[in-house]
């Protein structure tokens, strides 16, 4: 029996589901039989560590470094993340060989019908400073809360009273089979994160066998919007503290990039559209420049280092 090919993955439910979707694609693309390939969880310090901020504790890399230590070690052959999870700058020897199609990339927001539909002086769980900035340009009488965890632990703390509504990735939902769960709140009025509901694959560099196996099931216009995406946020140096959304779409040979850039309360903000050729590193930089020289000050001083 051949040596199986490890997909290394975080322990959560929805990291689960995901994995097995890696595998799902893999064993269909090369017509392996199911014990040819075996699923690796990996407890991160993202997973252990829940009543703090992620940008109080270390940023994204609590969700990947130990899954990078794994593949670094050659533990595993290719490491399975949520791309929103992913910071912007990687090491040098991993590259992301694929992503999966991309679910729904918009928010649900649980508790009520709507953003309107919020209470006077409301308050609203959520970890994201994206989201808390939306929500307080739209709604300056809310008052936001830390809701950390998987989505079990965010709605038991909903349902224990501890916020008037949350907010959960649509994608995620999907995937768990939660589809009662929330109603879907449209990109015109919350632009999602960027990479937001696309699963990337990454496998070190020099690994030419699994970088072939994986590529295999790359989905090519995924691939590039959320290229796209990751640039823009690369350019604008933008961290765990900054809040923006963004989100590219490919129609034909034209990808158009939209982007927001928020002040932390969400008082200020400015947002913009740029098109172009699919895979052209300029689009999401001259977005960046353009978008940083319109904002107001309490909005660059989040961005551009």
């Amino acid at each position: 029996m051949p040596t199986p090919f490890r997909i290394g993955t975080r322990g959560s439910p929805l990291a689960l589901v995901q994995a097995n979707m890696v595998r799902d694609a893999l064993i269909a693309a090369h017509g392996w039989s199911p014990d040819h390939v075996e699923i690796v969880p990996i407890r991160t310090t993202g997973d252990r560590v829940q009543d703090r901020a992620l940008a109080e504790i270390g940023g994204k890399a609590l969700w990947t470094k130990e899954l990078d230590r794994a593949l670094h070690q050659g533990d595993i052959d290719c490491s399975v993340h949520s791309m929103k999870d992913v910071e912007t700058f990687r090491p040098d020897w991993v590259t992301i060989a694929a992503m999966l199609p991309r679910a729904d990339v918009r928010d649900r927001i649980v508790g009520v019908d709507s953003v309107e539909a919020l209470r006077q002086g409301a308050v609203v769980g959520t970890s994201s400073p994206r989201r808390a900035a939306q929500l307080r340009k739209l709604r300056p009488d809310i008052e936001t809360v830390l809701f950390r965890g998987n989505v079990d632990t965010r709605l038991a703390k909903l349902a224990a009273g501890e916020a008037d509504a949350t907010f959960l990735a649509a994608a995620g939902l999907e995937r768990l089979g939660r589809h009662d769960v929330g109603i879907a709140v449209p990109v015109e009025t919350m632009l999602p994160a960027p990479s937001q509901g696309a699963v990337g694959i990454e496998v070190r560099a020099d690994d030419r066998d699994a970088h072939a196996r994986i590529a295999a099931i790359d989905h090519p216009v995924t691939h590039a919007c959320v290229t796209a995406e990751r640039g823009l946020l690369a350019a604008l140096h933008a961290d765990c503290h900054s809040p923006v959304g963004a989100l590219a779409t490919l129609e034909g040979a034209i990808l158009t990039l939209r982007a927001e850039l928020l002040s932390e309360d969400g008082s200020e903000h400015v947002h913009g559209q740029e098109a172009g050729a699919p895979g052209d590193p300029e689009l999401p930089r001259t977005m960046a420049a353009d978008l940083l020289a319109r904002a107001p000050d309490a909005v660059r001083r989040l961005f551009a280092g």
